[in-house]
């Protein structure tokens, strides 16, 4: 056994020139460290630490807060071999960059109720929906290798909805469809929408509560529209809307809805009843009409009309619409001329053989169906015949006529 030992010893020793060049690394002086410092600068650029970069970072990069409260924009400097280095805010919405911090000021629309805390985080009072954006900082650091520096901030100011506008029918028949509606437009994020029915809560879909059986209807809650296909007796009640999102919530006021069974006997019978009073009307305008009521009475209208009197004359309307039909209106009625006696027709005749020229070339031409220029039949029978008492016309076809009167 021993034999066997010394011999798998002998043959694990190294041999001897290997052996001394293990004892001579042993008694290696160790690396000064001139000879390792461009490792260890390696190691720091690879970490992304590069000794006298600038660096900031935020304790929160996506800020909420509500209108009308105040937020602190985190920025903060970790490394930095400037003692005073230079700090600017701007302010991004859409295409659009301006100026919060600029030259040691407050800039723009935050002038009054902003300032910069620290060395470098913005803080804003009293925000508003306006002060939703991305907010840039940058550091300028002029002693640094690394000079310049940003972080971006994004600010959400959540707006409360106010009182929704809502519209509920005030009442709808059995079976027929109703839509009520719910909006409100100042809420932000957008706000989601409930419909509640005598101070219950309505499911987006009745069909998924057994206690809506009886009911049909869906429920947009982004919309705000509830909508009825078939409304039942059930329907019925007092219906609130609330718009709702993660700043608070807003309802509007109840409004009440009727279902009503609707009434077919009803409706034929008032029908009937108003197409009774149209044929009334009716039949009372023409019987007026053919009564002579719709004529116009003043005498110097188209449709003037004499009234009827009892001495047995034929009275005409107007000399135009006597004219129309080819009959001159020349002869007339008149009281007894001075020498003159006998019936209205002696009177005529007596005008008929009047020696007045002018009369009977006037006669003549209206028994022609012409009609005289340049004078108006009324202001020629007042020169004319002045002598007389004239009254009203009366129609013969000529005066040769006038004895069959």
């Amino acid at each position: 056994m021993r034999a066997g030992t010394a011999g798998r010893a002998e043959r694990a020793a190294p041999p001897r020139p290997l052996r001394r060049l293990v004892m001579a690394l042993r008694r290696r002086p160790p690396l000064r460290l001139c000879a390792r410092l461009p490792d260890f600068f390696l190691l720091l650029l690879f970490r992304g630490c590069l000794i006298g970069a600038v660096n900031l970072k935020s304790s929160n990069r996506n800020p909420v807060v509500q209108e009308f409260e105040s937020v602190e924009l985190s920025c903060i400097i970790t490394d930095s071999q400037t003692n005073d280095p230079r700090i600017e805010w701007k302010k991004i919405q859409g295409d659009q960059t301006a100026y919060v911090f600029f030259d040691n000021k407050i800039q723009g629309d935050l002038a009054g109720r902003a300032e910069v805390l620290g060395q470098t985080s913005l803080k804003i009072w009293n925000v508003t929906r306006k002060d939703s954006a991305l907010y840039r900082c940058e550091v300028v650091a002029r002693n640094d290798r690394k000079e310049i520096d940003e972080i971006t901030i994004e600010l959400i100011v959540q707006v409360k909805p106010v009182t929704p506008v809502c519209r509920v029918p005030k009442a709808v028949p059995v079976g027929k469809t109703a839509t009520l509606h719910c909006q409100e437009s100042e809420g932000f994020p957008r706000p989601y929408y409930s419909w509640y029915r005598n101070d219950m809560p309505l499911p987006t879909d009745s069909r998924v509560n057994p206690r809506f059986r009886n009911s049909s209807f869906l429920l947009n809650s982004e919309t705000g529209t509830l909508v009825f296909s078939a409304v039942h007796k059930e329907d019925s009640g007092q219906y609130f809307c609330i718009a709702s999102n993660d700043a608070g919530s807003a309802r509007c006021e109840e409004q009440e809805m009727e279902v009503y069974d609707l009434n077919i006997a009803g409706i034929i019978g008032g029908v009937l009843v108003v197409l009774a009073v149209l044929a009334l009307i009716t039949l009372g305008i023409c019987c007026a009409y053919r009564r002579g009521y719709f004529i116009n009475n003043r005498q110097d209208g188209e449709s003037y009309k004499t009234p009827g009197k009892s001495d047995g004359v034929n009275y005409i309307r107007t000399d135009e619409e006597y004219f129309y039909r080819g009959i001159p209106p020349f002869l007339f009625a008149m009281k007894k001329a001075p020498g003159t006696t006998g019936s209205p027709s002696a009177h005529n005749k007596a005008l008929c053989g009047s020696s007045q020229p002018s009369l009977l070339k006037h006669v003549g031409q209206y028994s022609q169906g012409k009609k005289p220029d340049g004078e108006d039949s009324t202001r020629l029978n007042q020169k004319q015949f002045s002598n007389f008492d004239l009254k009203y016309f009366i129609c013969p076809r000529q005066c040769s006529l006038c004895g069959g009167h």
